[in-house]
C-alpha cells in the first residue's frame, strides 16, 4: 500500500532567499539573514539550512540571534565563514543525512555561464532536497540550470532562483523546470543588481511547456 504523503508545508517569506517552512509542525529556516528583527514574532526553528557564503544567505549575527538549540546544516565554506561559535552539521554535494526526522540531501549549485563563473563555483554551496513521508521539497540555492537540477525527479515543491548577474535568466529557469517537472514551483531570489526578473514571464514559459506544473507566484520583496 502506498504511503500517504505529508501535507505541503506552509511558507512564511522573510525576503529574497530567506523563508520559513512550517512542515507538519516542524519549523525549518532557510538562509536566515536580516538580524533578529526580521524574525520577531516568528516561531523558533527546529532546523536551519544555509546554502552559501554570500551575505544574502549566511550571516553569523542572525544565526546567533535565531538558532537557539536547533541543528544547523551548512556546506564547509559556510562553516568556515561563520566561525567557531557554531557547530554545524557539514554536508557536501551528494551527501544525505537525517535531521530531526527529515532526510536532507545536499545537491550542487553553481554557475555555468562564463561571465558568471566567479560568483558560484561548483562544490562550494548546497542546494537542498528535504524529504519526509514521501513529500520532497527542493531549494535551489544560487545556481544556473545545471545538469544536476535537470536530473532531479519526484519533486513535489521546488524553490527556483533567478537573478542577474549572479544566477540565471527566466528562460534558463523555465527550461530546467520543464525538464525535472516538479508538481509545483515557486520562483524566489529574483532581485538582481538591475532590479527584479520577470516572474510572470517565467510562469508563462513554464505553463506554455507543461500545464501540469503549478507555478505559484509570491511576493518575496514586501515593502
Amino acid at each position: 500500500m502506498e504511503t500517504e504523503k505529508m501535507a505541503k508545508p506552509s511558507i512564511d517569506i522573510i525576503s529574497h532567499a530567506t523563508f520559513i517552512m512550517n512542515w507538519g509542525g516542524t519549523i525549518i529556516y532557510l538562509d536566515p539573514v536580516g538580524g533578529a528583527a526580521a524574525f520577531e514574532g516568528k516561531p523558533a526553528p527546529d532546523m536551519v539550512l544555509v546554502t552559501d557564503i554570500h551575505g544574502d544567505h549566511a550571516d553569523a549575527s542572525t544565526l546567533s540571534a535565531v538558532l537557539k538549540n536547533a541543528p544547523l546544516v551548512t556546506p564547509q565554506a559556510v562553516a568556515t565563514k561563520i566561525g567557531t561559535d557554531f557547530s554545524p552539521t557539514i554536508m557536501a554535494n551528494g551527501e544525505s543525512k537525517t535531521v530531526n526526522g527529515f532526510k536532507v540531501t545536499a545537491v550542487p549549485m553553481y554557475n555555468l555561464t562564463t561571465e558568471r563563473l566567479k560568483f558560484h563555483e561548483k562544490g562550494r554551496g548546497n542546494g537542498y532536497i528535504i524529504e519526509k513521508d514521501g513529500y520532497r521539497v527542493y531549494v535551489s540555492g544560487d545556481t544556473e540550470d545545471i545538469p544536476e537540477m535537470r536530473e532531479l525527479d519526484n519533486i513535489d515543491l521546488a524553490f527556483v532562483c533567478m537573478n542577474l548577474p549572479y544566477t540565471m535568466v527566466e528562460e534558463q529557469a523555465a527550461s530546467a523546470v520543464l525538464e525535472f517537472k516538479p508538481k509545483e514551483v515557486i520562483p524566489f531570489h529574483y532581485r538582481g543588481t538591475d532590479g527584479k526578473l520577470d516572474i510572470e514571464k517565467f510562469k508563462s514559459l513554464v505553463n506554455a511547456g507543461n500545464t501540469d506544473i503549478k507555478v505559484t507566484l509570491m511576493n518575496w520583496y514586501p515593502e
